[in-house]
């Protein structure tokens, strides 16, 4: 395994998540600059085993405070820059895009709620369509625990990071699909990363990275290409499940070790029969 020191300071990245720091243009003559932070919300998406995943996101709401009521005087909605239909699969494996950005009150940001509209979707590989429902208990919006505190003058940068692989549940009825968002939030400069690529193609493996109970999964690109990243520093199992149809074997690589602000290039992985 090669490792390659990488710090996440790259060009374009921007303290995100609570504890990233960006450039934020000051207006002169806003008396409340002092009282305020720039947060900032970017997608990016753990993707599934679908052509496309579409999700209609039409609000986000952020609640700077303690109070997370519904009717907390706390929660403040932060502008989208185009709401509608997002392509998840369109982020992957380090991809990412922003979607909202705000000047809050300086303190703690407890939740983020996401609202859905109604036009939720997949695209199977057969290139059928088939519309993604939403449970009752989330028409008022999924709520994120965040729990990061803005400073005054620092502008902050949040990364919601979609699992669909998890996030779509296939019920008794064949052809329905249920959306039930699987969501994690991180810092986009924070945490590590591991890349690497996992061959040949027809093997269609997915690669999970375990640290105890905490697994995460991914799904290669067309060129084998992985990527994970804001993941805690620490020692990580990577299982590469081949698809058992294929007839590869899959293959599993120990002590894969993280650092913060460092990204961990695993050596190619070539699957055999």
């Amino acid at each position: 395994m090669k490792k390659t020191n990488l710090l996440f300071g790259a060009i374009g990245m921007v303290l995100i998540g609570g504890i990233i720091f960006l450039n934020s243009c000051n207006k002169s003559g806003d008396s409340n600059l002092g009282n305020t932070s720039r947060l900032e919300l970017y997608l990016t998406d753990a993707p599934g085993n679908y052509k496309e995943v579409w999700v209609d996101i039409q609000k986000v709401m952020v609640n700077v405070g303690t109070d997370t009521s519904s009717n907390s005087k706390g929660w403040k909605e932060i502008p989208l820059l185009r709401p509608g239909l997002y392509n998840l699969l369109d982020f992957s494996n380090g991809a990412d895009t922003i979607i909202a950005g705000a000047d809050l009150p300086a303190g703690v940001v407890s939740q983020i709620r996401l609202v859905l509209g109604n036009n939720n979707h997949l695209v199977l590989k057969d290139n059928s369509e088939v519309p993604l429902t939403t449970p009752s208990s989330q028409q008022s919006g999924l709520k994120l625990n965040v729990h990061s505190e803005l400073m005054a003058g620092i502008p902050y940068a949040l990364v919601l990071d979609f699992d669909a692989s998890r996030s779509i549940v296939e019920t008794g009825e064949p052809g329905t699909y249920i959306l039930k968002p699987v969501i994690r939030t991180f810092a986009k400069a924070a945490g590590g990363a591991i890349e690497g690529v996992v061959l040949p193609e027809q093997a269609n493996a997915n690669v999970l990275a375990i640290n105890n109970t905490d697994t995460l999964g991914t799904i290669p690109d067309s060129t084998g290409y992985y990527k994970f990243w804001g993941i805690n520093a620490n020692n990580y199992q990577l299982i590469f499940a081949a698809d058992a149809t294929t007839g590869y074997n899959s293959d599993t690589l120990n002590n894969i070790n993280v650092k913060v602000g460092e990204v961990t290039i695993v050596d190619t992985v070539v699957l055999k029969k």
